[in-house]
């Protein structure tokens, strides 16, 4: 009785097992080939989150918003860093759902992604050079500047994944594209030589 009780645990134990392992695959697969969607999403909202979380005293609504916009200074504002994360998500994003497979291999996805991208990094880091050169002069010294840093690191990060996520399609669409075309030739070859085998047939 114990021998089998102890075998209907085990056997318990490896469906759980089982079930995990395909929920992760599933998971997997599911990011992989949705990356840009939920990419867009994470850059959409990550910077947004961590500057909401920097503002100690109110949070961001519209109403703060449209006064952080009234007082914009480049030199001291973070107001333009998740908007140029919501807008660069929101190119890339209608760009891919607008692609087919031969435009996601070597069309308009890959090149505006690295655009988009290349051209938030660029202006990033005049912001960045910026913000913290002036604080260290206000300050006199360096600041604990904790969020600011960690919402300039997620818009690099969030830029360069953008960039990566792209690539990669493009690869993957033109593995697809390449297998297709030797599919057709292959089809294509085998119906031109099949009438060429039967003449020789009926010669003999």
């Amino acid at each position: 009785m114990g021998f089998s009780k102890l075998e209907e645990k085990t056997k318990r134990i490896l469906r759980w097992i089982k079930t995990l392992f395909f929920l992760i695959t599933m998971l997997m697969s599911l990011l992989l080939f949705s990356a840009p969607i939920f990419l867009a999403i994470a850059d959409a909202l990550l910077p947004s989150a961590i500057l909401s979380a920097s503002l100690s005293s109110s949070k961001l609504t519209l109403q703060t918003l449209s006064s952080y916009l009234k007082n914009y200074d480049f030199r001291y504002s973070l107001i333009d860093i998740p908007l140029i994360s919501i807008v660069r998500s929101a190119i890339i994003l209608c760009v891919y759902s607008f692609c087919d497979g031969p435009r996601l291999s070597r069309g308009p996805y890959l090149g505006i992604a690295t655009v988009c991208s290349v051209s938030s990094l660029v202006f990033v880091s005049l912001k960045a050079s910026y913000v913290f050169s002036s604080n260290l002069r206000i300050h006199g010294g360096p600041p604990d500047q904790a969020m600011e840093l960690a919402l300039f690191v997620c818009s690099f990060a969030m830029a360069m994944a953008h960039v990566g996520a792209a690539y990669r399609i493009s690869c993957r669409e033109r593995r697809k594209l390449l297998v297709y075309k030797i599919d057709i030739e292959a089809v294509s070859a085998c119906k031109n030589g099949f009438p060429r085998y039967q003449k020789v047939i009926q010669k003999d």
